[in-house]
């Protein structure tokens, strides 16, 4: 485990009511930077633990750094103990649909009226408005949105290859409970704060509606868009492997010139600015293309780092284990995977992407079991282990056997 000193949000207490992703990542952001995340989970543990498939990942990633307090929230015991814990706390953040924390009995307007310091934030499809009640996921979202139009060819849209939208909420979300934090030092009270999946989706789309507003023509999906740059896009190599490359300056494009010596193009005024080659972008591109074919990938690679261009490999998810540059900075941590036909295996995950101080965020609670915790937050709570022992003899909370 890597651990650093006076982590920013030390001191910070949060209960996190939460599922899936949005909420999830909203808590881990805040718990990376050193808040004391309670994670309050059903009795038997929450169910995005035993997701199959694509969803097998969300709770190992967004869930380290945080306490898990195995309740049940519809007895009146677990209930009491869990406004125990919110009536000492500076955050409750939330995902569940709407109306359904008010059932329960921990909507805002209760827990406020206990905690009048309290930062409630709710996670939800919707800001307030026609459509807020209505039930959203990040699909949803990237579709109403704009997004999934955009990604995939014409009539084919076509959702983001990773829960985009459930990530961004809950960084927005976060950005939300800290300015709350900031401001609750001048005014000495909390808030309700709102983070949502269409309105998030909305936000990443601004720059094409914005073009629309520019232009007066709409902007066309990412496969068949009229590109800023004329090289712009993925390239074959000569050993049929494939590389991004990206010459989006004037500097950029002299400096291409240079390197690969097309002293010919350079010395051709019609391709001097970057309009002027977006213009020819059907004779040019052809001629980069073949001269990027001479390369293999790891000699063009090279040669392209050396001349300070843009370029990318075409990685997958499992290439990233082994990137070097992750590995040399921190950029992976280690956690134990707690549920599944893996459980109990380590493995490395993606860290917060943030330095300060020259530091990167770490590991300071690995991804919790079921109840891990339940009976360390108790105590806290001022349970003592026969009151304990009592609520868990009646299944209104869950203890992890020792």
């Amino acid at each position: 485990m890597t651990q650093q000193p006076a982590l920013p949000l030390a001191g910070v207490r949060i209960v996190e009511f939460t599922h899936m992703v949005m909420g999830p990542a909203a808590g881990l952001i805040l718990a990376d930077l050193g808040a004391d995340v309670i994670k309050i989970e059903p009795v038997g543990g929450d169910s995005t633990r035993r997701l199959p498939g694509s969803g097998s990942g969300y709770f190992p990633m967004y869930n380290r750094n945080k306490r898990s307090l195995c309740v049940d929230l519809k007895s009146e015991a677990g209930r009491a103990a869990v406004l125990r814990l919110v009536d000492r706390a500076d955050v409750v953040i939330e995902n569940f649909r709407p109306g359904t924390m008010d059932r329960l009995g921990f909507g805002y307007e209760a827990l406020s009226a206990r905690n009048p310091g309290l930062i409630y934030c709710s996670e939800k499809g919707f800001l307030s408005g026609p459509y807020e009640n209505r039930t959203a996921l990040d699909e949803v979202a990237q579709m109403m949105g704009g997004l999934a139009y955009m990604t995939g060819p014409p009539g084919q849209p076509l959702r983001a290859g990773t829960s985009v939208i459930d990530v961004q909420g809950g960084m927005f979300g976060s950005v939300g409970i800290l300015a709350a934090l900031f401001q609750r030092q001048l005014t000495g009270r909390g808030q309700n704060v709102v983070a949502s999946l269409y309105e998030s989706t909305v936000f990443l789309v601004g720059q094409h509606m914005a073009q629309y507003a520019v232009t007066g023509k709409a902007a066309a999906p990412m496969p068949v868009r009229v590109s800023a740059w004329a090289i712009y896009q993925v390239f074959e190599t000569g050993d049929q492997q494939q590389v991004f490359v990206g010459v989006v300056s004037d500097k950029q494009w002299k400096d291409l010139c240079a390197a690969f010596d097309l002293k010919d193009l350079a010395a051709d005024r019609s391709l001097d600015t970057n309009n002027d080659r977006v213009a020819h972008k059907d004779r040019l591109l052809p001629i980069i293309k073949e001269v990027f074919r001479r390369y293999t990938k790891a000699e063009l690679m090279a040669k392209l780092e050396k001349v300070g261009l843009p370029f990318a490999p075409i990685a997958r998810p499992e290439d990233l284990f082994d990137d070097p540059h992750l590995k040399a900075n921190a950029g992976l941590l280690p956690i134990t995977v707690t549920d599944g036909p893996r459980a109990g295996q380590v493995t490395q995950l993606p860290a917060l992407p943030l330095e300060m101080a020259g530091h990167r965020f770490g590991v300071h609670q690995d991804v919790p079991r079921a109840g891990q915790h339940t009976r360390e937050v108790l105590r806290e709570a001022g349970y003592s282990d026969a009151e304990i022992d009592a609520l868990a003899s009646t299944g209104a909370v869950e203890v992890e056997a020792a």
